[in-house]
């Protein structure tokens, strides 16, 4: 009991932090959500837990969380979902993620990662990427996303403009890179015409909706030189965005740049000044203990793929040290090309389990500090922890239930414990953003996924056919 308490907050104690208000008189002045639930998981720095209990929600925002009875003594709501064999708890932050590569799951497999991305994966982009399989793959991502519990998420792919068209109908949350390569990719010729379409995809869209936030994305140090890195940066803080890469994430990478550079990705990145703004670095498997330093100076969040980095064998980055160290870090699932999931929950279990047989040290990356990893840590990785990741009054209504009525959650004698390492994607009862409900009791509500499903069959029957043909 010493890193959660459980808590039966009286309507008293509520009023004393400024969490109830005298229950509305009239239907015009109803708050829009209350969610019940067996338990309540803030995620707050206390990792409170409360017991019997309900969330008052009102134009996006968190007004109160206590005791469910002082909440429906004190709240009229228009909608309220009920609690029983429920937890409620932050959604789930996916830190690193190719939404619409879930068209190319299982394409290829069980290969190297420069082998799977020169030979395989960027020719079939090439082939088949275009405005319209971003928008099927993205749909296909945001549902399975939403089914899981995923409510923002980190994107890096092609056609910015599409993704955040999807999100702007199915409304989750995300932070959409404007891809940066240096090769002609399918929305860009090089790398100065990737940075100049990227800055006209933040011009349309920053500040156009509060659930999409526009940023640039340079692939990685072997795909971009320095100079080019040099400019992406000078971009990102000339329009006040922030940066997401691939960093130090294969012993590829890692000898790429001491051959080409004389020094690591991190160093290189320190060195021209490609820390000097927001920066999320997803994988960072190989860091020294000298660039775990400069990365927690530098506030760089830091996202891990444990599912991704062990399919592709690019090793087992060092999580513990970097938490020890005050590296902020989340987690992400990579592209569904990789994964081959966008399950959160597999995440969590395998960056545990992971690090656990690794250092065979059974200790460390506890239930309490991955699910942390999962959510306010992961918002504070991405730079979102001041109004997502946790259950707090005045952060944004990023809320999930989830079920635990299934067998495998009787009993429960520890949720946190359960959550990690009991909980899978299909427990996942109803999902929040911004106050709205996504799905509700399994039933998606913003996307029609009978018309995604027959579309995304129909344009992997169209590529399996130009792939056996190419394959030929």
């Amino acid at each position: 009991m010493n890193r959660i308490s459980f808590c039966s907050t009286s309507f008293f104690v509520l009023i004393l932090l400024g969490g109830c208000d005298p229950a509305p008189t009239d239907d015009d002045a109803r708050i829009d959500l209350i969610i019940n639930g067996d338990y309540v998981v803030s995620m707050d720095d206390a990792m409170t837990v409360h017991r019997h209990a309900a969330v008052a929600v009102d134009k996006g925002v968190i007004l109160a969380i206590g005791s469910a009875d002082d909440i429906a003594a004190n709240y009229s709501a228009i909608e309220t979902l009920a609690g029983e064999n429920r937890v409620v708890m932050p959604g789930l932050i996916n830190g690193h993620s190719h939404a619409a590569m879930t068209l190319l799951r299982g394409v290829a497999d069980d290969l190297a990662l420069m082998d799977w991305l020169t030979n395989y994966i960027f020719p079939a982009e090439v082939q088949f990427v275009d405005s319209e399989f971003v928008r099927i793959g993205t749909e296909l991502a945001c549902w399975e996303m939403i089914r899981g519990g995923t409510t923002t998420f980190i994107d890096m792919y092609y056609y910015p403009d599409t993704i955040a068209e999807v999100i702007d109908h199915c409304g989750m949350r995300a932070q959409i890179s404007a891809t940066v390569i240096d090769q002609r990719s399918p929305d860009a010729e090089s790398a100065s015409d990737s940075i100049e379409k990227g800055i006209g995809f933040i011009d349309r869209w920053q500040n156009r909706n509060s659930r999409i936030t526009p940023i640039f994305g340079p692939h990685a140090n072997y795909t971009l030189n320095a100079e080019q890195l040099k400019a992406t940066r000078a971009a990102a803080n000339e329009y006040g965005v922030g940066i997401s890469i691939h960093m130090s994430e294969s012993p590829f990478e890692l000898q790429y740049s001491k051959d080409t550079y004389g020094m690591t990705s991190v160093e290189l990145a320190e060195s021209i000044g490609f820390f000097d703004g927001p920066t999320i670095a997803a994988h960072m498997v190989w860091p020294t203990d000298d660039e775990i330093r400069i990365l927690a100076e530098r506030k760089v969040g830091v996202i891990h793929n444990p599912t991704s980095n062990m399919k592709i064998a690019s090793g087992v980055a060092p999580i513990p040290d970097m938490l020890a160290a005050g590296v902020r870090v989340g987690l992400g699932t990579d592209g569904a090309a990789s994964n081959n999931d966008l399950d959160m929950w597999e995440e969590m279990r395998l960056a545990a389990f992971l690090q656990k047989v690794d250092r065979m040290d059974p200790v460390v990356m506890s239930a309490p500090t991955v699910l942390k990893m999962a959510t306010s840590g992961g918002a504070a990785a991405v730079g979102m922890g001041d109004t997502i990741g946790s259950i707090e009054i005045g952060k944004r209504a990023d809320i999930i239930q989830v079920a635990f009525d299934d067998v495998h959650h009787v009993p429960t004698y520890d949720v946190i414990s359960h959550l990690v390492y009991v909980t899978d994607e299909q427990d996942v009862a109803t999902v929040v953003v911004d106050g709205k409900i996504l799905m509700k009791e399994r039933k998606i509500l913003t996307i029609d996924t009978a018309r995604v499903r027959t579309e995304a069959n129909a344009l992997a029957a169209k590529m399996q056919t130009a792939l056996n043909e190419r394959n030929r």
